[in-house]
């Protein structure tokens, strides 16, 4: 078996198999692609099934040069995943990565927006243009429900349930779960898909995603970190901000508000609770207020 066919077969298993998004597939393809290329480049002819330790240990020797610590990281997760597909199938008797290190990582902290920062930046749209309305529901769907924006992206109208005021969201590995829906998030959405979204319609197989481009098709990506970062530009606000900085502002201020961590996990959708414990360390500064609040001995 070569390289590409290694790789596409590879890639059917995260598809079909694991379930992974059509952009975490891509990650995968194109970081192993990296090793493919550098072993064509460097022993032409050597397969995946017999490329060993050294060669990892020279191609991550190469990484260190053009990489910083966490895509290397990143990059050794997915091909320890690669040649652990491999063995599962039979192509090969062992994992070349098992003695492979990858660099240590400080835990970086997720950056926070304030409440007044985000009023800040949902004010700055502009509500006399149609996509005005559609940006604000977007933004807030985004902070009051702190899905991810490939989440935000393949919303459905059918998981919507505006009388019972939840959200049902199909998150990575296809995972469902379903996430409270605030009354002004509701108000919001319903207003963008009552007087905005029909005009002048979707197009064919779009009829069901909530969130359109005036063409009647569905957003981009990079549509909606450009919204966000044209909104965050003209709010003044001088953070770094993405989509996703909303998600960690809504985990983050839950917490502060005393939020159970396992309820936060559950509505995020994480698969472990060390991922959400990441929150906790973002502002420690309301913990000592619970103490003071709760604890049988007060303090002074």
């Amino acid at each position: 078996m070569n390289w590409e066919e290694a790789i596409s077969d590879y890639l059917n298993y995260l598809r079909l198999e694991r379930g992974l998004s059509d952009n975490s597939v891509r990650n995968y393809r194109r970081d192993v692609r990296k090793l493919a290329a550098f072993m064509q480049d460097s022993q032409p002819g050597k397969l995946p099934k017999n490329t060993d330790r050294k060669d990892i240990e020279a191609f991550i020797h190469e990484l260190a040069g053009q990489l910083k610590a966490r895509s290397q990281a990143r990059i050794i997760s997915g091909l320890r995943g690669f040649f652990g597909f491999l063995i599962f199938e039979g192509y090969r008797p062992d994992n070349p990565m098992d003695l492979i290190e990858a660099p240590k990582l400080g835990r970086k902290l997720p950056d926070t927006l304030s409440v007044e920062e985000i009023d800040r930046i949902v004010s700055a749209i502009d509500r006399s243009k149609p996509e005005g309305e559609r940006n604000l529901a977007i933004l807030e769907t985004l902070y009051g429900c702190g899905l991810r924006v490939s989440e935000v992206l393949t919303l459905r109208l059918s998981d919507l349930y505006f009388e019972e005021g939840f959200v049902k969201v199909t998150g990575k590995g296809s995972k469902d779960r379903f996430v409270p829906l605030g009354t002004y998030n509701q108000q919001c959405l319903q207003r963008y898909i009552r007087e905005v979204r029909p005009h002048p319609g979707p197009g064919p197989g779009f009829e069901d995603i909530v969130f359109l481009n005036r063409r009647g098709r569905n957003l981009s990506r990079a549509m909606i970190f450009t919204i966000v970062k044209d909104l965050a530009e003209k709010a003044g606000i001088r953070k770094k901000v993405s989509p996703h900085t909303f998600r960690h502002s809504f985990a983050t201020h839950l917490l502060q508000n005393g939020a159970d961590i396992r309820a936060i996990q559950q509505m995020l959708g994480h698969e472990s609770i060390t991922t959400t414990e990441v929150y906790m360390h973002v502002d420690r500064s309301h913990l000592a207020e619970v103490v003071r609040k709760h604890h049988p001995r007060k303090f002074e």
